[in-house]
């Protein structure tokens, strides 16, 4: 931003203590390094554009001031209320008065602390090492991307003439000039001359743009222009030697000129909004049958200035049409009738919550949209339901809940692609490839990411377009292109999905020399489809074996700078924005071996080696880069560098004018992703092409089967005022990596929310260590978030997004996203995951809530996809050797936070054993063939293990469980709990998680007792599994005596023969009972148990409680079934109407209630 008077901020030159672009964290690092108090830097404000924070170091914390500019350009340090700011033209004059004492700061500014400038050298990044020069961007304009600063303009020879014109002023003006101000003149005509040719170019373009403007201000500001016209006029006709002055003039209308028509802009929409929100009734007459709906709204298109025009939808269900009427003069109505086929789309937008955008269907291939203003998001939410429904009941195609992606990364080389890459599109090659009965079923999306592509962007997509008509007789429809020079990307749609896309958005980010050269950077593409965010970025990094801190920051920049997906988002970088991100492109890591050894295992087609000394692979094990991304197992050889015309030869040596390069064979090319947690998404292939030898890079290919949400339909009706649900939280605690001690608040986003909240101030804190910060939030601090819609079919698609955030510059220390779908219940259910920011992990965070629905809107209903895990990642912050590498003494490691270590050893210990998976071993994770009941996506450097089962009379079968990564631990038990457990603290050091092929299972016997009942580690935790098990049906077990809890719901049923999968179906009947086993420390997942078919029960509930099935206790009582002793007569029909529909649970049900039954009889006898 410009300072007062059209003066830099920086002045001149930005002082060595200026670091642009410079993160929180990593200046909080500078100033630890320092280690004086009164160190100091200035940097880029990450919560406001164009300000500043001032950091400074004082008893080894760091203390943050927001310096902000106000209205006319002049900054200050922002002040407490009342207080009067010291506004300054620039930066340095600001740090100037605070170098001096007693001025309001926590200390004085002693010691600045200098920028680290990096020499240009090591900025140079020549296209793999082939060039040497960087390519020139295409000449072909693209449609996509606009002509930004790189592109050639005739700026230079004004430049060139401008410095002339100076020159010679200097060289000989000047002295007449000089002279006659010595002889009493008091003007200098030779440089005012001087200053009129040089501003000859600016005094058009000024007048240009005044023209332009003159038009706008005859629109928006009629009184004033016919005074802005006659005072353009008379500046015009001016000249001579009030040529300079006059520009002057004609600028000072031009700042007065746009700032009037901003104003008047502003005003309008302002009263045009109240006006539409003050005046618009809504009125909703909802018949039984859904018959008819009448709905009063606003267009938000204005066909005249200053007025509105109010419109009623009136949605006809039955009759499957959407009426729209509009009031005209003498209460007369004009309306338009639209079928159920004719409505192509609903857009909601993203930044205004109660607007709806619909498209409606004109002609063959053309159609008009208009938008609505509702009275408020729930409304519109409302009128969505419905629309929804009257397609829903018209049409003969359901909404998808799951869609194939295909998604491909190429570096092109430079040379147009061969004729056919059909082998790129049906994924034919090596690697995890289709199966070939499969391979030729369409994609619904195509995703084409491509790197030193010279063909133009029409005639790239246009071929693209072509492949897939000639293997799927389909024509895909292009939704995105987005070019950078030759990095391109490419998105196409099967023509049936085309108006389930919106919210568009492309946007590109330039990595080259000085971050100003767009041969190396990225592009992207995001949208929504449905109601699922998808974000695609496709990059080129600096190449070079040794240029892995470049790559690096290559990634952070991208990550930061790429602006992509909801704006509303924007505290959060693009990892946390999309439901589904896909990363993918010429990454540029490397093999870190010598080359001989790498051909020779390439030679072997043995790749575990050179996967352990992939740079890329390492760095991700540092958490350097792609943070809890995820990418399926390689199992191809490396795709660069190839012999061209040949995929049987690597080239790796180049002979350059600097000497010999080598460019070891490395897998170059990836594609890595990262969804949301208890999201489903499967990677079914991931391979490269062996015969498009056109480029020394091979083309790589993946593809995904990724659950989506559509528009959701209530089938119970709109909800009453009483049926709200609830985001209720009881406590939050965060450790934060920071040397600050200010305050923090936590914001919330979710879409389910009508608009973003915010908690108060933490009302606890502490710390251990100056490097983190604990603080915490309690009940009162927290607020109750309202959904918009209360069904827990909804509500289970919903994730919360959290950003923890200071008081002192409102920056964020930290992000997260937290899924719904664990957390409904009647009891709070905890939640533990990682903070991240900026691609950095930077603490973590843990609470308790609860997502409270009404007992009236808890339905579900089955999906294609099967009930993924609950997604949680591996967490350094919960590991005492972080605390150590990061230099905090051994001893403070258990003091910072003793809850968060691994828990005591099991009294019972595995008594199975098998090695642990070396680290950063990589192994395969399942297949959706592997895990039918529910597959997920695997976490990139976590095995995925089988175990077997004995079952009945000595069969094994095989079954994959898909577990956490083995070092996140389970989050705390509550206070109670642990202080039942053994006295000695830490008696020795364990995994977080036991190793799965540890677990024994042990066979059926229906006769004896599940586990045989002993002393375990569940038992010293029963009181706290009482606590959480009392609270899962809506009655209160007041007065009952404790038990000791059985095993936890989802290992229910094995004592009985039954594998692990068959006990789940999804969505979850009651997700409670899952989520139990998240509270629950491993010892007590999987040691030994008591009964879990006891015959003590004196209530429907208790029954089901003690076998885990305690979902199916309100439809049972709903049917009548409220009394054991009647159960005994209940059939499967019976089972089915109460909603027991999952075979396993009506077996359980059925021979619980058979031995109970044997167990009475034998008791009879004996009393006989």
């Amino acid at each position: 931003m410009a300072g007062g008077g059209g003066v830099s901020p920086l002045g001149p030159a930005p002082p060595m203590w200026y670091h642009r672009d410079l993160s929180r964290a990593a200046a909080e690092e500078l100033l630890a390094r320092a280690g004086r108090d009164g160190s100091f830097l200035v940097r880029d404000s990450e919560s406001v554009n164009g300000a500043y924070a001032l950091c400074v170091l004082f008893q080894k914390h760091v203390h943050t001031y927001r310096i902000l500019p106000d209205d006319e350009g002049f900054l200050a340090v922002q002040t407490s209320q009342g207080v009067q700011p010291k506004r300054f033209k620039t930066l340095p004059e600001l740090v100037l008065l605070y170098l001096q004492p007693s001025q309001g700061l926590v200390t004085t500014l002693l010691y600045p602390v200098d920028r680290e400038e990096t020499a240009l050298n090591d900025d140079r990044d020549y296209s793999d090492g082939e060039d040497d020069k960087p390519p020139l961007p295409p000449r072909s304009a693209s449609t996509s991307t606009p002509p930004g600063p790189d592109t050639p303009t005739d700026s230079a020879p004004a430049a060139n003439g401008l410095s002339t014109i100076s020159h010679e002023y200097l060289k000989g003006s000047y002295a007449l000039d000089l002279e006659a101000v010595k002889q009493g003149a008091c003007s200098l005509p030779h440089l005012n001359k001087t200053l009129v040719a040089s501003c000859k170019r600016l005094n058009g373009e000024v007048d240009k743009v005044l023209s332009g403007l003159e038009i706008l201000s005859k629109v928006f500001d009629q009184q004033s222009a016919f005074m802005v016209s006659k005072m353009i006029q008379q500046s015009v006709n001016q000249g001579g030697d009030q040529e300079l002055e006059n520009l002057v003039t004609k600028l000072a209308i031009l700042k007065d000129l746009l700032s009037s028509i901003e104003k008047k802009v502003h005003t309008f929409r302002q009263v045009k909004t109240q006006t539409c929100l003050c005046a618009l009734s809504f009125s909703l007459f909802l018949f039984l049958s859904f018959s008819l709906v009448k709905l009063d709204v606003y267009l938000a298109e204005l066909t005249k200035i200053g007025k509105s025009q109010k419109h009623t939808l009136s949605v006809d269900v039955e009759g499957g049409r959407l009426v729209v009427m509009k009031k005209v003069k003498d209460s007369q109505e004009d309306w338009t009738t639209f079928t159920h086929d004719k409505i192509r789309q609903l857009i909601k937008s993203q930044r205004v919550q109660n607007k709806l955008g619909i498209v409606f269907e004109k002609e063959k291939d053309k159609s008009q949209r208009k938008d609505f203003i509702f009275a408020s998001a729930k409304k519109r939410e409302a009128f969505c339901q419905l629309l929804q429904l009257m397609k829903n009941k018209h049409s003969n195609q359901d909404e998808p809940d799951m869609i194939s992606v295909f998604i491909g990364t190429w570096n092109m080389g430079s040379v147009p692609a061969p004729k056919s890459v059909a082998s790129w599109v049906l994924c034919r090659g090596l690697g995890k490839t289709l199966d070939e009965m499969t391979v030729t079923i369409p994609h619904d999306l195509y995703v084409f990411g491509t790197q030193e592509n010279s063909v133009c962007d029409r005639e790239w997509v246009e071929s693209l377009r072509t492949t897939l008509k000639e293997q799927t007789e389909l024509d895909y429809k292009p939704i995105a292109v987005q070019t950078l020079w030759n990095i391109k990307i490419a998105v196409l749609v099967k023509p049936e999905h085309e108006n389930r896309i919106s919210h568009v958005g492309v946007s590109s980010v330039k990595t080259g020399i000085a971050n100003t050269l767009g041969n190396k950077g990225a592009v992207g593409v995001s949208f929504m489809f449905n109601g699922t965010s998808f974000g695609f970025v496709n990059c080129h990094l600096t190449s070079g074996n040794e240029k892995i801190a470049r790559r690096n920051q290559n990634y952070l920049d991208i990550l930061r700078l790429l602006s992509l997906g909801d704006k509303q988002l924007s505290s959060f970088d693009i990892s946390l924005r999309f439901t589904h991100l896909f990363w993918l492109g010429d990454l540029n890591y490397r093999l870190d071996m010598d080359i001989q050894e790498i051909l020779n295992y390439i030679n072997r087609k043995e790749f575990e080696p050179l996967l352990k000394v992939d740079q890329l692979n390492l760095e991700r094990e540092k958490n350097k880069v792609f943070l809890r991304f995820a990418e399926e197992e390689i199992s191809y050889p490396p795709t660069y560098r190839y012999e061209r015309g040949s995929r049987d030869t690597y080239v790796w040596q180049k002979q350059k004018a600097t000497g010999m390069r080598t460019n070891v064979p490395s897998w170059c090319d990836r594609i890595l992703w990262k969804s949301y947690p208890e999201t489903h998404i499967v990677c079914n292939s991931y391979g490269c092409t062996d015969d498009i030898v056109t480029s020394d890079h091979s083309p790589v290919f993946a593809t995904f089967e990724v659950g989506v949400t559509s528009q959701f339909v209530s089938k119970k009706g709109l909800p009453k005022s009483s049926e709200q649900a609830y985001i209720e939280f009881e406590s939050i605690e965060a450790i934060v990596k920071t040397a600050s001690r200010t305050k923090f608040f936590i914001e919330f986003y979710s879409t389910c929310l009508e608009e973003f909240k915010k908690s108060y101030e933490n009302d606890s804190q502490s710390s251990d260590n100056v490097n983190f910060l604990r603080v915490g939030w309690s009940n009162k601090q927290l607020t109750t978030l309202k959904p918009l819609l209360s069904e827990i079919e909804y509500l289970q698609d919903q994730h919360l997004l959290l950003t923890v955030k200071s008081l002192d510059g409102y920056e964020s220390y930290g992000e997260c996203v937290l899924a719904l779908k664990s957390m409904i219940g009647s009891t709070a259910q905890q939640f533990h995951t990682y903070l991240s920011h900026r691609g950095e992990e930077t603490g973590n965070i843990r609470g308790s809530m609860r997502v409270r629905v009404p007992s009236e809107r808890m339905g579900t209903r089955e999906r294609l996809y099967g009930n993924g895990d609950p997604s949680v990642s591996k967490n350094s912050y919960n590991n005492p050797a972080y605390y150590i590498l990061e230099g905090v003494p051994n001893q403070s490691a258990a003091a910072l936070s003793p809850e968060l270590l691994p828990s005591p050893s099991s009294a019972n210990p595995p008594t199975a054993k098998a090695p642990l998976p070396p680290a950063g071993a990589r192994t395969k994770p399942p297949t959706a063939a592997s895990v039918p009941s529910h597959p997920r996506r695997p976490t990139a450097g976590h095995t995925v293990r089988t175990i077997r089962v004995q079952v009945g009379g000595g069969a094994v079968v095989g079954s994959t469980l898909n577990r956490p990564p083995p070092d996140f631990p389970p989050p705390p038990l509550p206070k109670g709990a642990l202080e039942m457990v053994s006295e000695a603290p830490f008696p020795k050091p364990r995994p977080a998680y036991p190793d799965v092929a540890e677990v024994r299972i042990p066979a059926a016997n229906p006769g004896a007792q599940f586990g045989g009942g002993g002393a375990g580690a569940l038992d010293d935790q029963s009181c706290s599994v009482l606590q959480m098990a009392k609270t899962l049906s809506e009655s209160e077990f007041s007065g009952q005596p404790p038990r000791a809890p059985s095993a936890p719901p989802h290992l229910r049923g094995q004592g009985l023969g039954l594998g692990l999968d068959t006990c789940r179906t999804f969505p979850p009947r009651n997700p409670i009972t899952e989520s139990i086993a998240e509270d629950l420390p491993e010892e007590a997942l999987w040691g030994s148990s008591s009964s879990s078919l006891s015959v003590g029960e004196s209530s429907v509930g208790e029954w089901l409680q003690r076998l885990g099935l305690e979902r199916y206790e309100q439809g049972l009582l709903h049917n009548g079934w409220d009394d054991l002793e009647f159960l005994s007569d209940i059939t499967e029909e019976d089972l089915e109407e109460a909603g027991v529909l999952d075979p396993a649970h009506k077996r359980i049900l059925l021979e619980s209630l058979r031995q109970q039954q044997q167990q009475q009889q034998q008791q009879q006898q004996q009393q006989k």
